[in-house]
């Protein structure tokens, strides 16, 4: 597997990771909801430079605006609705086991939808990520209501917002975070107003926290993902970032004092085993490659990019380019550049 895309992966869950325990200092001042927004409002803000200095090309914009449409309501609005729907009629250990379902819907969109090859090891590995969500979670006899079918929608359209977004080859990362920051942040803050009638809820000191929180645990934390779902598919990259609840109770553990329980143990052991079974689940065989032009970071030496730059270039950079036909065989995930169909996962 692609080691850039699974140390991006992991980079973007510990910044995700490290976000819940940092937000929830603020939880107390403001509402949830407003939170949020500040949050992706934040994320926004932290793309905005990078996205100023390199714009979208207007043949990218024609080439991905409906992907990128999908991808920012889909992620941005009707996701967070939902799970807000949701979080108001159920139980907060029923919502945490729920949202396990967005690496299930993840795995489930990019294996029939998007026709990303799966196998075995991956599919094991999802299962062992799912059920230390579980465990980390499990409150007894908390009761299923209509909420989880809100939160199960939610999960449904981050599952789907993931797949979409791991196959935008010509705008970069930071585009589609600058996109899904205004419109998430745009979203939760109005959701926020009409849940609590009011935005004058916090210090101008919180609102700065919580978008400096916003900026590294969701715009860079995002950026990073997309990157790496470049690199390794919407599957293998979800199944990784799902490791951000667990980062997030060892940081607690550490930053914040909270006592080690049993249960946060056996989950991070079967989260930990997860990812390690999923990290050898490429696969080998003889495929072709259509004539393609696309934009995204790559390196001369990976064995698709021999084209030469009058310059000189060295290491990974970023530009369009074309790639000729070819048929080959090599080990290889779900990238941007194997998209091809295996029939079955």
């Amino acid at each position: 597997m692609n080691r850039v895309g699974v140390i991006r992966c992991l980079a973007a869950a510990v910044l995700f990771g490290a976000s819940a325990p940092a937000a929830s200092s603020l939880v107390d001042d403001m509402p949830v909801l407003v939170l949020a927004g500040l949050l992706y409002i934040g994320a926004g803000l932290a793309v905005l430079p990078a996205v100023a200095r390199r714009p979208p090309t207007s043949v990218a914009l024609a080439a991905e605006w409906r992907s990128a449409a999908v991808a920012v309501v889909v992620g941005g609005a009707v996701g967070p609705a939902l799970l807000v729907a949701g979080l108001a009629r159920s139980s907060a250990a029923s919502a945490s086991i729920l949202l396990n379902l967005e690496l299930v819907a993840t795995v489930a969109f990019a294996a029939t939808l998007f026709r990303e090859h799966l196998g075995r090891r991956l599919l094991t590995g999802s299962a062992l990520v799912v059920a230390g969500g579980v465990v980390l979670a499990w409150e007894p006899g908390a009761e299923a209501t209509l909420g989880a079918l809100f939160i199960a929608g939610a999960c449904a359209a981050w599952g789907l917002d993931n797949g979409v977004t791991a196959r935008i080859e010509q705008l970069a990362p930071g585009h589609v975070v600058l996109a899904k920051g205004v419109v998430a942040g745009s979203a939760n803050l109005l959701l926020g107003w009409l849940v609590a009638g009011n935005l004058d809820v916090a210090a101008r000191g919180d609102v700065v926290a919580a978008l400096v929180i916003g900026a590294v645990g969701y715009g860079l934390s995002i950026t990073l993902w997309v990157k790496g779902a470049r690199d390794l598919g919407a599957a293998r990259g979800q199944l990784i970032f799902a490791t951000a609840p667990f980062i997030g109770a060892a940081i607690a553990w550490i930053a914040l004092g909270e006592s080690v329980e049993v249960d946060q143990l056996v989950a991070i052991g079967l989260c930990g085993v997860g990812v390690a079974v999923s990290l050898d689940s490429a696969h080998e065989h003889r495929h072709e490659h259509e004539p393609l032009r696309h934009d995204h970071e790559h390196r001369h030496d990976d064995g698709h990019h021999d084209h030469r730059h009058a310059e000189g270039v060295d290491g990974r950079h970023s530009h369009p380019h074309t790639h000729a036909a070819v048929i080959h065989s090599h080990p290889h995930v779900p990238d941007l550049h194997h998209r091809h169909d295996h029939g079955v996962v």
